[in-house]
């Protein structure tokens, strides 16, 4: 009998942030009322699956992403550094499209794919492959949901796809607290879906990418 084991990759919900900087790794970043909304409505979508562990970057938008689900399973979160967010040369810094005249930014961004303005597509793919492997070790035969954040999650979308890592970030499918599902038969990835539980709490402007 063969044995089916799912990781979830589930986004943090919406971060109160008014200056619109990018927070990356800053601390005091915390979920809006919305956020929290959207990590409740998540909490419910996951209710009658089989989940056995819960981890979670150690940055305190995800851990407020978690709470819901903790309470509603009664399971411990295990912080797992692996899943935190990529590291960014521009963290703090409000972008926009006139911001390439910056020579902070414009001296920056000579390599698009590797990316030059942070931490290497390949370095995230490798630590998001190994948090995987631990949660899906850790909830063999049943669920695990890992709390992490948009780049993370969609480098290991894109490796479990088998596609290039250099992409538009613009394009990228991974809205807030939506949920990336690596579905697995016995150590073999069998399947990758996407759901979007809290879409109805989205905003009509597309979201900020890498936050």
């Amino acid at each position: 009998m063969t044995t089916t084991t799912v990781v979830h990759l589930l986004r943090h919900g919406e971060v109160y942030n008014p200056g619109k900087v990018l927070y990356g790794r800053l601390p005091g970043f915390h979920l809006s009322d919305r956020g929290q909304q959207m990590a409740e409505m998540t909490a419910e979508w996951l209710d009658g699956h089989d989940i056995a562990a819960l981890f979670s970057s150690p940055l305190d938008r995800t851990q407020e992403t978690a709470v819901p689900l903790q309470k509603a399973t009664g399971l411990p979160v295990t912080l797992d550094d692996r899943l935190i967010e990529a590291a960014n040369k521009f963290e703090g810094m409000a972008l926009s499209r006139r911001s390439v005249r910056d020579p902070r930014v414009f001296s920056r961004v000579y390599n698009p794919f590797l990316p030059s303005w942070g931490e290497p597509y390949s370095e995230i793919v490798a630590r998001m492959v190994e948090a995987v492997k631990v949660a899906r070790r850790a909830a063999w035969g049943r669920e695990a949901v890992c709390f992490s954040h948009q780049l993370p999650i969609w480098m290991a979308r894109r490796a479990a796809e088998g596609k290039r890592l250099w992409h538009r970030p613009d394009l990228r499918e991974c809205n807030l607290a939506s949920v990336t599902s690596l579905t697995f038969t016995e150590q073999h990835l069998t399947s990758v879906s996407y759901a979007e539980p809290a879409a109805v709490l989205y905003k009509d402007e597309p979201a900020f990418p890498g936050a």
